[in-house]
C-alpha cells in the first residue's frame, strides 16, 4: 500500500512484511517524546513485540544477531518497547561521515554497537559478549584447525558506540571559565566531530557542573528520561557526593527501575511528579544548582544521558548567578521585570510535592532581579477562566499580547516552529494549527488584526540531516503522518550551516517571529515543548476551558525586556568570543521549503533503497 502527496511517497510493506511496521490495528506501541493520545493507546505498555533490528546487512537482508538488551530507564512505553542491542551494518556504496573523528584507538566489536533509541533519547549499549560464550571450555588441542580467517573491511566506528560518547579531543572541555553571552545567556550543546570554533561558545554539561559556574551544594534534575550512573559522573569529583534531587515522571515497574539505578548512589533522592491527565509526561528539562555564593536556574532541551550531550542540536538558557536576599527582606523583593521569581514558584507549586518545599523557600531567599526572560511552562489539568493564560500557548498568547507591539506589514512576518516530534494536529489545518496554535504565533500586542502570515515548520528531510540511529529521536509515525498530509505543505528543511550543526540530529526545540527578510526576530522561544497538543494545551467545551497533559518548560525572548524594538540575527554564530546585541539563531535563516520529492523522516517506516551517509539501512520492528 502506498501513500502519495505532492510531498512525496511512502510505502507500506504488505503480506509478510507487515510485522516489520506498527500499524494502528495492532497496538504495537509508539516511540515518542511527548506522547500525545492519538499517538497509543493504554495496551501499549503490555504488548509484545518483535526484536528484529533495524539495521539490515542490505546484501543479505538477514539482521544481525542480538546483544544483551541494555537496562534503560524512562516511561512504561519506552519499556516495553525496548529494542535489542545490535552492530551497525555498511552498505556497499557508502558516503563520507558528515562528521570529522579523530584518531580513534582500536575497539572490538563488543563496545561498537549501538541500541535502537526508545522515544527520544538512546540508552547505555549493553555488552556484546554473553556469558554463555565466557563460559564455554577450551576447545582440545586434537580439533579441527580453525579456517583462515578471511580479512574485512573495518565497519566505520557507530556514531553510538561507546566511543560515540568518550572520543573527545583533549581540548573538547574548557578549563577557564567559557564565554559567556551576558546579553541573552543562551547556549547551544557541544558537538564531537566539528571544527573547534563551532564549540566556541558552547557548552557540556561537564561545564556547567563545574566549579567554573560556582561550588555546588546540592542541586535538583527535572527530566525525562535519566541514566543516573552516567548523571553522577558528569559531577566534578568534589561536587559528586551532594545531594541529588531527581524529579521524574516514571510510574510502577518504570518508577522501580529508576530506583534501582540509584542505590549505590546514596545522595540520590526523588520526586514523582504527578500526571493526573491519561498520556500526558513529564517532559520539563531543568536544572537548580544551589552553590555557596548563590542559586541558579538552567532550562534545556537534553534529556539526562549521555547520547543526548555528543552529537545532537540541544539548546539551553542558564541564568545568572543569583546572590542571597538580605535576611528579613519582604517576599516581593529579588523580583524581575518579567516576573520570572513569581513564575518559577508558581510552576514549582504546581507539583504539590513535599519534596520541593525546601528549594521553593530557597529561591524565595534568592535575588533574581537580573532574569530578563519570561518563563513559559505546561502543566497537567483542566484549566477555566484566567487560569487558562496560566500554562501553554495561551500563556504564550497573553505575553506576545501584553508585551509586544504591531509591526508594520506584520502579515508578511512568517512564525517558524522547530521540533523533534510531531503529535496528531486533525484533519486539517484549520483544527488545532492554526486555529489555536497559530493564532498564538501571530499576536503581536493589542491588535485586533488576525494576520495569516507564512509558517515554516523545520523538520529534517530523511536521509540528508542525519544518521539513521539518530532518526529514533524524530519520532514522527506513519500512522500519524498519513493522516495529516496537508501538514506537510508547511515543512521546511532543517539546515545549521551557521552553527556547523547541519548533520548534528536536532533535538532542540524554537520557535520565532522572524522579518520578511529574515535578519530581525519578533521574538524567540527555547523549549522543551514539541509540536503537539499534549505540550501546548488544547482547548475544550466550546472554548471554554483547556486541557494540557504533559509538564513543559522554556524560556521566552521579547526585545522589550532588552531595551529593543526587534533582536536582529546574528550572522555568525560560532566562535562565541564575545557578548553581542544580535541573536544566536541555532539553524539558517531562511529555511528552506521542502521540495516536491522531500519526505519528513518518519521513524517506524523502513528505509533500504537508500543508506544514510554511514552506510546503515533501517528497518524498525
Amino acid at each position: 500500500m502506498s501513500k502519495e502527496s505532492q510531498h512525496g511517497k511512502w510505502t507500506l510493506s504488505s503480506s509478510d512484511d507487515d510485522d516489520l511496521i506498527p500499524s494502528a490495528s495492532n497496538n504495537s506501541p509508539l516511540l515518542f517524546d511527548s506522547l500525545t493520545p492519538e499517538q497509543h493507546t493504554p495496551s501499549d505498555t503490555n504488548h509484545n513485540v518483535h526484536k528484529k533490528s533495524p539495521y539490515l546487512n542490505q546484501a543479505n537482508q538477514e539482521p544481525e544477531s542480538p546483544a544483551t538488551p541494555p537496562l534503560s530507564v524512562g516511561s512504561e512505553t519506552r519499556q516495553a518497547v525496548q529494542g535489542s542491542v545490535l552492530k551497525p551494518v555498511k552498505n556497499e556504496s557508502t558516503q563520507s561521515s558528515p562528521f570529522r573523528t579523530g584518531k580513534r584507538k582500536k575497539v572490538d566489536d563488543s563496545i561498537s554497537s549501538w541500541a535502537l533509541s526508545d522515544s527520544d533519547e538512546d540508552h547505555d549499549n549493553a555488552k556484546g559478549q554473553s556469558s554463555e560464550q565466557k563460559d564455554l571450555p577450551p576447545k582440545s588441542a586434537t580439533s579441527r584447525p580453525k579456517p583462515k580467517k578471511v580479512k574485512v573491511e573495518e565497519r566505520p566506528p557507530s556514531p553510538h558506540g561507546r566511543t560515540y560518547y568518550i572520543d573527545e579531543p583533549d581540548d573538547f572541555f574548557e578549563t577557564s571559565l567559557p564565554p559567556v553571552n551576558d546579553i541573552y545567556r543562551f547556549y547551544l550543546n557541544k558537538v564531537t566531530g566539528l571544527d573547534k570554533k563551532y564549540n566556541t561558545g558552547a557548552l557540556h554539561i561537564k561545564e556547567i557542573l563545574s566549579p567554573l559556574f560556582g561550588t555546588l551544594k546540592e542541586s535538583v534534575q527535572f527530566n525525562y528520561c535519566f541514566d543516573i550512573a552516567w548523571m553522577v559522573q558528569q559531577y566534578p569529583p568534589e561536587f559528586r557526593d551532594k545531594p541529588v534531587l531527581i524529579v521524574h515522571g516514571d510510574k510502577r515497574e518504570a518508577k522501580a527501575r529508576l530506583v534501582q539505578q540509584a542505590q549505590p548512589y546514596s545522595h540520590v533522592s526523588f520526586c514523582q511528579a504527578k500526571l493526573d491527565i491519561a498520556f500526558g509526561t513529564h517532559h520539563t528539562k531543568m536544572m537548580l544548582l544551589w552553590y555557596e555564593e548563590g542559586f541558579r536556574v538552567v532550562i534545556l532541551t537534553s534529556n539526562m544521558i549521555r547520547a543526548d550531550w555528543y552529537q545532537k542540536t540541544q539548546g539551553l538558557w542558564m541564568s545568572p548567578l543569583f546572590p542571597p536576599l538580605p535576611k528579613g527582606s519582604p517576599e516581593t523583593a529579588g523580583e524581575s521585570p518579567t516576573l520570572f521569581k513569581r513564575d518559577l514558584l508558581e510552576y514549582l507549586g504546581a507539583y504539590r510535592a513535599l519534596e520541593l518545599t525546601d528549594w521553593i523557600q530557597r529561591i524565595r531567599e534568592h535575588d533574581l532581579s537580573e532574569t530578563r526572560v519570561y518563563l513559559i511552562g505546561s502543566t497537567p489539568g483542566r484549566y477555566l477562566g484566567s487560569d487558562m493564560e496560566r500554562w501553554g500557548h495561551l500563556r504564550l498568547r497573553k505575553l506576545l499580547h501584553d508585551h509586544t507591539r504591531p509591526l508594520p506589514d506584520e502579515e508578511k512576518w512568517p512564525v517558524i516552529g522547530q521540533f523533534s516530534s510531531i503529535g496528531s494536529m486533525g484533519l486539517d489545518k484549520t483544527k488545532w494549527l492554526q486555529g489555536e496554535f497559530q493564532r498564538t504565533l501571530t499576536t503581536l500586542g493589542k491588535s485586533s488584526l488576525r494576520p495569516d502570515p507564512p509558517m515554516h515548520l523545520v523538520c529534517p528531510v530523511k536521509h540528508l540531516a542525519f544518521v539513521f540511529p539518530a532518526g529514533g529521536s524524530l519520532p514522527y509515525s506513519i500512522q500519524t503522518a498519513q493522516k495529516q498530509l496537508w501538514l506537510h505543505s508547511f515543512f521546511h528543511r532543517w539546515q545549521a550551516e551557521t552553527t556547523g550543526r547541519s548533520h548534528a540530529m536536532p533535538h532542540i526545540k524554537t520557535y520565532m517571529r522572524a522579518s520578511p527578510d529574515f535578519t530581525q526576530l519578533a521574538w524567540f522561544l527555547v523549549t522543551s515543548a514539541n509540536l503537539s497538543k499534549a505540550a501546548w494545551g488544547a482547548l475544550e467545551k466550546n472554548n471554554s476551558q483547556v486541557m494540557v497533559r504533559s509538564y513543559e518548560l522554556g524560556v521566552l525572548y521579547l526585545p522589550s525586556a532588552f531595551n529593543m524594538s526587534t533582536f536582529p540575527v546574528q550572522k555568525d554564530v560560532f566562535p562565541a568570543t564575545t557578548s553581542s546585541t544580535s541573536f544566536p539563531v541555532p539553524f539558517d535563516l531562511p529555511p528552506n521549503r521542502y521540495s516536491s520529492k522531500d519526505q519528513p523522516w518518519v521513524w517506524n517506516i523502513p528505509y533500504t533503497q537508500a543508506p544514510d551517509t554511514h552506510g546503515n539501512v533501517w528497518v524498525p520492528s
